[in-house]
């Protein structure tokens, strides 16, 4: 049976652009009520202002998912203007186009804190107060189809979604008993203004991973948000966007050698 996602709250990181901004518009369309953060205000308050307009509910929280207790404060707010917090989406995220051994300490230890230590604060939080309130929930990650095969400039990356794959993977064994639902999101090449930022982050502001992606592999922010709600009312471990890439993932496992072959090319 579908859950009834009206009047349940849901927390979005990374909310005010691209996967993030969709998802927390397609779940107030939806019925839920929607806390939305990030790290500069005007675009989540234009998304929060495009929900309202809708007759839906929602608020913006600005903060940076790296700074110890944001979590904690992220909820705190969530729970105070919106009610119990019912589902959490671990969005935000940290790119970078870089051979793995050209990258720093710096830079591997920045992405794994966005990317992997903000999602685990977050999410297990998170899963301290479900059970708490004894009322189950859903926590999810944004993982990227990139969390089962690495491509050549994006292992860094590719670790850090591995890294939340896994979390995700476990917390679901551990609160499932407890009707808290867990589940990793894994996008295809989505487009958002996350490849320009990885871009700048990484110095070389002229790649374009979008543009050397082929148009089957790419996809719109609204079809990764759509997923997510249907997740959210039928709840399944993992949500995948293209069923191509599910199965090049599971062939990748049996065949790597010929995965390899095939990927060789998108080297620089």
């Amino acid at each position: 049976m579908a859950i009834d996602l009206h009047g349940k709250v849901l927390v979005v990181t990374g909310g005010g652009t691209g996967i993030g901004a969709e998802t927390a518009l397609a779940a107030a369309e939806a019925g839920m009520k929607v806390c939305l953060c990030g790290r500069r205000m005007p675009p989540l308050e234009e998304t929060v202002a495009r929900i309202e307009q809708a007759g839906g509910q929602a608020i913006a929280v600005k903060l940076d998912v790296t700074d110890q207790e944001s979590e904690s404060h992220l909820l705190d707010t969530a729970e105070k203007e919106l009610g119990p917090v019912w589902a959490v989406f671990a969005n935000a995220g940290r790119g970078l186009n870089r051979y793995v051994n050209e990258t720093s300490d710096a830079e591997m230890k920045a992405l794994f804190e966005v990317n992997f230590f903000a999602t685990h604060r977050l999410l297990a939080e998170s899963a301290r107060r479900m059970l708490a309130h004894g009322q189950g929930g859903h926590l999810l990650a944004c993982a990227s189809c990139l969390s089962r095969f690495a491509i050549p400039k994006h292992g860094g990356y590719a670790a850090t979604k591995a890294s939340q794959d896994m979390l995700c993977q476990a917390m679901r064994l551990e609160l499932k008993p407890h009707g808290i639902h867990v589940s990793s999101v894994h996008p295809i090449t989505t487009r958002t203004e996350f490849f320009e930022v990885a871009a700048e982050h990484s110095g070389n502001s002229d790649y374009k991973v979008i543009d050397d992606a082929p148009k089957l592999f790419i996809q719109s922010s609204r079809r990764v948000a759509n997923a997510v709600i249907r997740c959210l009312r039928r709840p399944r471990p993992e949500v995948w966007t293209s069923r191509i890439v599910r199965m090049a993932t599971a062939i990748r496992c049996v065949f790597p050698t010929l995965f390899d072959r095939k990927v060789k090319d998108t080297a620089r």
